[in-house]
């Protein structure tokens, strides 16, 4: 099975030729503009994050905030050896 096959199955709603147009863009982007773009994504994810927790926690303060985060991108038992040694 060759890569572009792969591909295609994670992408069923993707007119094949856009898909080949697509990756073909990605591959020919420079190191710099996909890690930009990885770095917007993740901002994006961790905007969407503190929305929800502000919709669960409505009286959170900002650190309670920070905290409830690092739980959701670290995991519950990591966040707590970085922030309970923090404070």
């Amino acid at each position: 099975m060759c890569y572009t096959e792969i591909m295609r199955a994670l992408y069923f709603d993707t007119d094949p030729k856009a898909e080949r147009f697509q990756i073909e863009l990605i591959r020919r982007m420079p190191s710099w503009k996909k890690f930009t773009m990885v770095d917007d994504l993740n901002e994006t994810i961790k905007v969407f994050a503190i929305s929800g927790i502000k919709q669960r926690h409505p009286d959170a303060t900002p650190e309670q905030i920070r905290r409830l985060l690092a739980d959701l991108m670290l995991g519950s038992e990591l966040a707590g050896k970085v922030y309970d040694h923090a404070g």
